[in-house]
């Protein structure tokens, strides 16, 4: 195996997977606003406060990126990749979560949407071709690569079942969601742990390096909390689904008529 594979992946992650995700989120938002029975003046308003904020933080990224700030060892007055990490996670979900705009739009639209769309984590096996090559230490790419696979191919099966609404469709929603979020928590860990820095603790002999170089850092800088947001939303998603079913439930249970006083 060689380099040549592993510029197939970048070539594809950044020139045809990257743009297809956004079209599919911004669009599906799009589809939701309408669904919700917003004005056109609220769907403007709100698809462009997502659209905009979203496309600065891709940009700011590939910035940052291609400029080698993120490489170990970079001079930076706060650690850079963690903070591009942890940073749009803690803005963007709470202010998500709190409008009622994007609450009605994840209510018009099926909880499938949002689990089927990780699909492209798929793409996570370019860890592995990675460690094929000798350029990640397999410390950080197994468990990286395996489980991000693992979890795109999931995302379509999981998807269909969830649509299904069938006996514990519901609940396989929920334990992908937590399936996903383990996966980029232990990658984000073992990442951290095999990185040249005072807390390396794996990988001595071959550092992980590469990491923190661009394109492949795109994944780490924005790949990974845009999918710890998707999973954020879909586990909200699912939440707010099932107490709508046990409100209706509720309603539609007939009322054992009073027995007659004897």
């Amino acid at each position: 195996m060689n380099s040549v594979l592993v510029d197939v992946f970048a070539f594809v992650g950044a020139g045809w997977v990257r743009p297809i995700i956004l079209a599919a989120l911004l669009g599906g938002l799009w589809v939701g606003l309408q669904r919700a029975g917003l004005d056109r003046r609220e769907r403007l308003v709100t698809w462009f406060g997502v659209t905009v904020p979203l496309l600065a933080w891709l940009f700011a990224v590939l910035q940052l990126a291609e400029s080698g700030v993120f490489r170990p060892g970079a001079v930076a007055p706060l650690p850079a990749l963690p903070l591009a990490v942890v940073l749009p996670i803690l803005v963007a979900l709470p202010l998500l979560v709190g409008s009622k705009n994007i609450a009605a739009a994840i209510d018009a639209v099926p909880p499938s949407w949002l689990i089927g769309l990780q699909v492209y984590r798929v793409l996570g096996a370019v860890f592995l071709v990675r460690w094929a090559t000798g350029t990640l230490p397999g410390a950080f790419a197994l468990p990286a690569g395996a489980g991000d696979t693992l979890v795109g191919l999931l995302a379509l099966p999981v998807a269909f079942f969830v649509h299904s609404r069938a006996r514990g469709s519901r609940a396989a929603g929920y334990a992908w969601n937590v399936l996903g979020i383990l996966d980029l928590a232990l990658a984000l860990a073992m990442g951290f742990l095999t990185t040249p820095g005072p807390f390396q603790m794996f990988a001595l002999d071959r550092p992980n390096t590469g990491i923190g170089t661009y394109p492949l850092v795109m994944i780490p800088a924005f790949a990974v909390p845009l999918s710890l947001i998707l999973h954020g939303l879909s586990l909200w998603q699912l939440r707010r689904t099932a107490r709508r079913s046990a409100v209706t439930s509720a309603f539609a249970s007939p009322v054992a008529p009073a027995s007659p006083a004897g």
